[in-house]
């Protein structure tokens, strides 16, 4: 599962590329503005009118999100540039590249390719999306937003709830607590499943001390399969500020069992639950 509580930013970013990659098929056909205009022709847009450039492109490409994913960056950013060298003018080639750049710490190039890859397509939610988080790792909160706004005013976005959630990230690690509050619970509406952002508004309500709403949020990731060893935690100390005992217990038996190493459980050894 991760680091619920580190690892959103990161998180949300390959999250999105990754739906992408699941749905690159689709993102080519959304290249049909580049097919003959229906008024001329009653044919519809298929795989065949695609050219041999693209195909070429799409290919790497999804090769490149695959070896991103696995962590493999240096390889992908060989298909990047390969999948660039047989289609220049795709957008998606330059929208992955800024994430790779982004991974190997190069900010120039990171940049320079989110802004490529907007003026080749000033329309591309997901790429606002990244480009927000990208400014965000570098303390440009203004701008960020501005594109975490742009990719939610999108017409037809349908990952909003990942873009609520990198804004909520992005306000949390610039202090704006009652804001980033605001973000997250705009996910959640969207997207309950999520345990990111459910293990976010359940740390953000306990630390100041609304813990009958943090308990709602914690309790519905740890009475699943995706608790880990930091929402059990977390779920200790809202159970104890509650003083539901054996509630408590449970989840030290859990984390116990399923997380022996974890730092979670020398904290509990050591009763620091204030820390």
């Amino acid at each position: 599962m991760g680091n619920f509580k580190h690892g959103l930013l990161v998180t949300f970013t390959v999250f999105v590329w990754l739906f992408g990659a699941a749905a690159l098929t689709g993102a080519v056909t959304g290249c049909a503005s580049n097919a003959p205009d229906a008024t001329t022709t009653p044919d519809v847009f298929t795989d065949s009118d695609e050219p041999e450039s693209r195909k070429r492109a799409t290919n790497r490409l999804r090769l490149a999100v695959l070896y991103f994913s696995d962590g493999k960056t240096t390889i992908a950013l060989d298909e990047v540039k390969q999948a660039i060298a047989a289609d220049p003018n795709w957008f998606e080639s330059y929208n992955m590249r800024g994430l790779i750049y982004r991974r190997l710490g190069d900010t120039a190039l990171a940049d320079a390719s989110f802004q490529k890859a907007l003026s080749l397509n000033p329309g591309s939610a997901d790429v606002k999306h990244n480009y927000g988080v990208f400014l965000c790792d570098q303390r440009r909160g203004p701008e960020a937003f501005r594109m975490f706004g742009a990719a939610l005013e999108t017409v037809g976005y349908g990952r909003r709830a990942n873009t609520w959630a990198a804004q909520g990230a992005c306000q949390l690690s610039l202090g704006q607590r009652s804001d980033a509050e605001a973000s997250f619970l705009k996910s959640y509406e969207l997207d309950a499943s999520n345990p990111v952002t459910g293990y976010n508004l359940a740390l953000l309500l306990y630390q100041r001390e609304d813990f009958v709403r943090s308990l709602f949020y914690i309790r519905r990731i740890n009475n699943s399969d995706l608790a880990n060893a930091e929402s059990l935690w977390l779920g200790i100390k809202v159970e104890r500020r509650l003083d539901n005992r054996e509630a408590m217990a449970q989840l030290a038996v859990q984390l116990r069992k399923r997380f022996p190493q974890s730092p979670e459980v020398s904290a509990l050894d050591r009763g620091a639950f204030n820390e």
